[in-house]
Parts: C-alpha cells; structure tokens; sequence
C-alpha cells in the first residue's frame, strides 16, 4: 500500500525507493488484472497507488521512472491469444473524486478551448461498468477483430469468443455506420450469472471467482469459446474510433446510433447543460448502484461536441475531453497520538498526524497528513483527539475533522513551531506581491539546515540530477556523517575531503575495497561535463525543477548567459531587462525567477556554486531535433487568436520544436499576431522582428485547418 509521509516531508532518497516500489506494485497490479483475471486489490486500493504516483512525480519531477505508471496504460498482452495492435490507442480515464473536481474538469475544458466562464459545455455522463474492455472491429458492417485492451496500445485477439456474446452484432443492423469503424465497450457479467456461475464452480471442485468483472474477464478470455458461450455475458457499447467517415457530430447523438446498428447501450446514459446537472445524474446512479444486476464504480462524463473533443486531444494516459467521478471511499475515526512537524528538501514545515492504527477501505493507517497549520487551526484539532480520517482523492489519509471536540482534560490548541525543529533557523510564511502569506511555512536555513543539506545532496547525485553511479543515499549520508563533504562541490574533490577530514583512503573504508573506491572515483569524473538542464535541475532550488531547467536550458542554451541573467535580476529587480528574459518564457514566471535571484543573492550559494563550477563544465543544451520550419525558434503569440486557443497554439508550437516565449526581445524570431494586438507588435515591428498573422502562422507550420 503506498506510503503515508507527505511528499514536502520527504527526502529524495524515500520518494525514488517509494515510486521504485509503486511501479512494481502497480506492474503487479495491472498483471493480475488484465492478463490474470484475479486482481488482488481493490478498486480504491489501485486508484491510492497511482494516485500516490503522480503525488510524487509532481512534487518531485526529476524522480519520475522511465517505467513510469503515469505513462501506462493497462498491461502488456499475457501471450494466450495473439497480439492484436488497436488503430487508435485506448486509453485509460483520468479520474475525479468530488464535485469540486468536476467543476475543475468543466473549467479546464472552457481555458483549453478559450470559452467565457458560464459558457454551457453539453456533456454526457453513464454509469461506469466495472468490467473488461472490448475494441470490435468492423468493416463493411461484418465484425472481423475482438481485442482487448491491453496495454493500451496493443491487447489480444479475442474474436472466436466475442462472436458468442449476444449483445455483440456479428454483422450490423441498420444504416449510417462507416465502411469501417472500432466500437468500444465494456464486457461484464450479471451479478445474478456471477451467483450462478460461482455456485456451478463451487458444485464442481473449482476455485471461485473474487466478483463478477475478474469472472467477465477469465470468461472471455477461454481458450474454448464454447466455454464463454456458457457463460452469459453481456456488453454495453459507448465509444468508437478509427471510424473511416465522420457519422455524427455529437457523442450523444452517435452512442444513440449504436442501437440502430444492433448495439446495446447503458440505459443511464443521459446528456447535460450544467455542472449541477452532471451531479443530479451522478446522484441518482448512485443512490441505483445498489439496485443494477451489474457493477459499477463510478460515472463517466465526456464533452459531447466531437468537434471539441478533437481540439482537446490527448494526454499521455488520458484524453482531456472527458473523466470517470469516482465513488466515495471508506471513512474511520481513530486516535490522534501526536502532531510531527517533518522538514522536507525545500524546508517546508509539513505537520502530520500520528494516529491508533486503524483500518480504512481495507488498508491500515497511522498517519494522516494535516498539510499545514491553517488547515490545523480550521480543524481545530489536537493531540489525543478522536478523529475522522477518510481515504478517498487522497492517498494519503486526510483528517476530517475532530469527534470530541468538547471532552474534558482537552489540551490547548496546539502551536506550530516558528522555529525549524531541525537546524533551530527562522520558520517563515513567504508574503506574495499581494501582500499573502504562504499556507507553507519554511525554514531559512538552506543548506546549513541538516535536514536540508542531506536532501539537497541525495538529490544532487540522485538518477536526475547528476546520476553519479555508485553515489547514492547511503553513500551520502556516510560522507556527511564523517564531515567529508558540505556540499556538492566536495564531491569533485572527494580523495582531498577524505584526507582534510583525517580519515584513511576511501578504498580502506568498510564496505568499499580497492575496485569499488575506484569506480566510485571513475563514475564521479565522468559527470566532471554535465548537460545546462541537467546541472541546473541538480542544484534543488525551489520552483526549479526537471520541466523549468530543461526550459531555461531550451531558451538560454549556455550556461554563462543564463546565470549573468540570473545576477543581473537580483540586482536589477523585477523592472529590469534580465528579468523579463527569465520569466518571458512560456510555462515560466515570477515564483520561479523569483527562487533563483533568491538562491544567487545568498553568499554562501554564490560561494558553492563558484567553487562547483571550477570542478565541473557545464554543457551548452541541445536543439531538439525537427525538421519543421520553427523548429529551434523563438516564438511569441500576441492578440486574440480565433482559430485556436493560446493553450492549442503553444501546445502545437511546442510540439514543432519552436520556443515559446511570452515577451518579445531581440531573441524572438516570430510574432503570431491576432486582433487586438498591442505593445508587443509595436516592438516586435521596431526590432524587425517577423511578424504573421494567425493564418499565415498555421500555413507556415502546414496546420491542416488552413
């Protein structure tokens, strides 16, 4: 089950060895699921691991695994059934786990397409089957493939016992369908055959089968199709790809036309207006579940105009048009034993809960997260309290509220220390330029605080920083301990630190040897030239992560330039020509530029850095490769574009290999001008600067819409 330490408590080394055991939890998983029809943890326990995941990769980027969950979907074919490669991938759904996050959904729809807020965005919304998914692939109205999923991009060939499920045409019914098209549905199995079946197994001597979708799945997947015929399992048409001609223009109108085809569809299946109406259907399915003679966890909405849906496009794992609203999670109270104030990489002050280990949803906890100490003071909660704790969007329990609140020998409220409990430095709330305070309160000890300085080095060595072979946590915390090293600097010159700080050669230390002392010195001077992104992701500084080094590495392309950029900020201030160059970069901005003339304007960082730099040589960042005609240049959107939105237009740009910046200077090579454009015209035209109309823009990059 995934951990329960929040992320800003965590060092590097506990988040990279937690994401290393998720990925394997969730291979597992997805194994036992997909090829094996025998899952061992329940829906809500699946969704906390890969929820746990992406909570880790987003507080610590430069982590994320090559294997990444993030980046799958489902499971590689088992090797029964041949492979069978889908002609569009499915994918999998991102999921929501309140209404909050519904109207979260229906708000990045309108940005992503650039609607006013209030613009209705019809949406359909359907009980989500807890089943098995099925592409059926038809041409000239004959069924001529059935593939599962897969991993998404392949699944296996299922068709002799597709063929024997009622519900799936083996030639369509009707008129209107495409020369060829992939229907996509669920295959699932009555709770009444499920009862049936188990009973018939049980009569036989056979193992039984945990609930009716891991039933539905071994059903379709027999190797005798006669078998599957006996089992009576049903199918519920909602989606299609890869259709050769359009044949609807609305998601509602084209699940509707599947009946005509000789399709069955969910009777649930309803098209809104409004936020509230997509939550009134939500209600009623729910209040239902009960009563349905199959399963569900959940209900699915997707934007109904397909017009929308092609300008949304995908993610990685998910399309952006559409999300499944989850059911709710268990809840418990417990005992709060004690309030823990952790000290993360970046010197966030996180309190967590310490709690009566108790079980929810099937999962034992003992720490709640409580975020920080205005969430504390709006719970009002204290030590020895009972509590509400609830496991649902969170992987990491969260605190509810308090149970007794009027028991008697209560404690005060409790107090959160303005001081670091680590080094005894300062613990401040960070004030915004509208004069806010940070929820988060930090220390300001920086590298002298311990807790501090162990991560920052963990994650300067760490697979993404500088992926020194052989130098891992262990290793740090060793040479710390010993006081061989204070910073990353010490590492280039480990043989001299080793013999400053009075200890014998490395290859006479326990646990080392000559060999291992040897290749420890060898992987550390192969990062002596270490790529521009690379090394400035490697120095931990807040707001500064994989995604923002590896764009200051694309827009600066050499170190020098960068950081003289960077110092001139700090001294210039927010006014100043340099600091419009770091946060004129798209996807850039203040809080980012803002932390590096912070870490600049510290003597003892400059001094670190300073002496890093006689060690090591910073690599100019290479082009990506393209061949289209941005490809390496900087680009800037100005005006009202009405084609696409700004998002689409950047995404796109991005996507060309183009630099997209939000301030035009003498390093920007195009300005895409819309109506109303500006300041930025005006000298974009004074610095001779190419500038093009949304229309010639997309001619430029061949946009098809042209």
């Amino acid at each position: 089950m995934p951990g329960q330490t929040p992320p800003e408590a965590m060092s590097e080394t506990e988040a990279q060895a937690e994401l290393a055991e998720l990925a394997k939890a969730i291979a597992a998983a997805d194994a036992a699921y997909y090829q094996e029809d025998a899952p061992h943890l329940s829906d809500a326990e699946y969704d906390a691991l890969r929820l746990r995941n992406a909570e880790l990769e987003a507080a610590f980027p430069n982590l994320k695994r090559t294997d990444s969950p993030s980046e799958q979907v489902g499971a590689a074919p088992s090797g029964t059934f041949a492979k069978a490669r889908h002609a569009e991938p499915m994918l999998s759904l991102d999921n929501a786990f309140s209404d909050e996050d519904v109207a979260d959904f229906l708000g990045r729809v309108r940005r992503f397409l650039g609607l006013e807020e209030g613009t209705p965005v019809p949406t359909t919304a359907e009980p989500k089957i807890d089943g098995l998914s099925l592409s059926l692939t038809y041409e000239d109205g004959k069924l001529v493939r059935a593939a599962t999923r897969g991993n998404g991009q392949e699944g296996e060939d299922v068709t002799a016992n597709a063929r024997t499920i009622d519900d799936i045409p083996v030639e369509l019914s009707g008129s209107g369908w495409p020369a060829r098209i992939d229907i996509r549905g669920e295959v699932f199995m009555s709770k009444a055959e499920f009862a049936a079946l188990n009973a018939r197994e049980a009569e036989a001597g056979n193992k039984l089968y945990a609930n009716p979708r891991n039933a539905a799945a071994g059903s379709l997947r027999q190797k005798d199709s006669e078998i599957t015929r006996s089992r009576a399992l049903n199918f519920f048409a909602y989606a299609w790809a890869a259709a050769s001609e359009p044949f609807s223009e609305t998601q509602f109108e084209a699940v509707a036309d599947f009946t005509g085809w000789g399709f069955v569809i969910n009777p649930g299946f309803t098209r809104h207006e409004t936020l509230e109406g997509l939550l009134s259907a939500y209600r009623e399915i729910e209040t239902a579940r009960a009563t349905l003679d199959y399963d569900i966890d959940g209900v699915v909405y997707k934007v109904d105009r397909l017009d929308w849906q092609a300008r949304l496009g995908m993610q990685s794992r998910f399309p952006r048009w559409a999300i499944a609203h989850k059911f709710p999670a268990d809840r418990a109270s417990t005992r709060l034993e004690k309030i823990d104030i952790q000290v993360g990489r970046t010197g966030t002050l996180t309190p967590v809960a310490r709690l009566t280990p108790v079980t929810v949803g099937g999962v034992v906890v003992s720490n709640a997260t409580l975020h920080n100490e205005d969430e504390i003071a709006r719970l009002d909660v204290r030590e020895g309290d009972r509590v509400e704790i609830q496991r649902a969007g969170d992987v990491i329990p969260q605190v509810l509220g308090v149970i007794d609140p009027d028991r008697e020998g209560r404690p005060p409220p409790f107090e959160f220390p303005k001081t670091c409990p680590v080094c005894d430095s300062d613990a401040v709330r960070e004030v915004d330029d509208k004069g806010e305070a940070d929820v988060r309160r930090r220390c300001t000890g920086g590298l002298i605080c311990a807790a501090q300085r162990l991560e920052r080095l963990k994650h300067f060595v760490s697979r993404k920083g500088l992926d020194i072979e052989g130098l891992g946590a262990k290793q740090i915390e060793l040479f710390l301990s010993l006081g061989v090293i204070s910073g990353p600097q010490d590492i280039f010159r480990l043989k001299d630190a080793i013999d400053a700080a009075g200890q014998p050669p490395l290859e006479e230390w326990e646990g080392f040897g000559e060999t291992s002392a040897a290749n420890l010195f060898a992987s550390i001077d192969a990062r002596r030239e270490v790529p521009f992104g690379r090394f400035l992701n490697a120095l931990g500084i807040r707001h500064v992560g994989e995604v923002s080094s590896r764009a200051y590495a694309r827009n600066f392309i050499d170190w020098a330039p960068f950081w003289e950029s960077v110092q001139r900020a700090a001294d210039e201030g927010e006014e100043g020509e340099a600091w419009q160059a770091l946060t004129g970069i798209d996807g850039l901005g203040a809080a980012a530029a803002g932390a590096l003339t912070d870490f600049v304007r510290e003597a003892h960082n400059r001094d670190m850095l300073a002496a890093l730099l006689a060690e090591v040589t910073v690599l100019p960042e290479e082009a990506a490769a393209s061949d289209s005609p941005v490809s390496g240049k900087t680009v800037v959107f100005t005006g009202t574009l009405e084609q696409m939105t700004r998002d689409e237009a950047k995404a796109r740009a991005s996507a060309l290999g183009a630099k997209v910046s939000g301030s035009v200077s003498s390093k920007t090579d195009i300005l895409v001008a819309g109506p109303g454009a500006g300041s930025k015209l005006k000298k974009a035209q004074e610095l001779g600067i190419q500038t093009l109309s949304e229309a010639e823009w997309l001619a430029l990059i061949g946009d098809p819409q042209t």
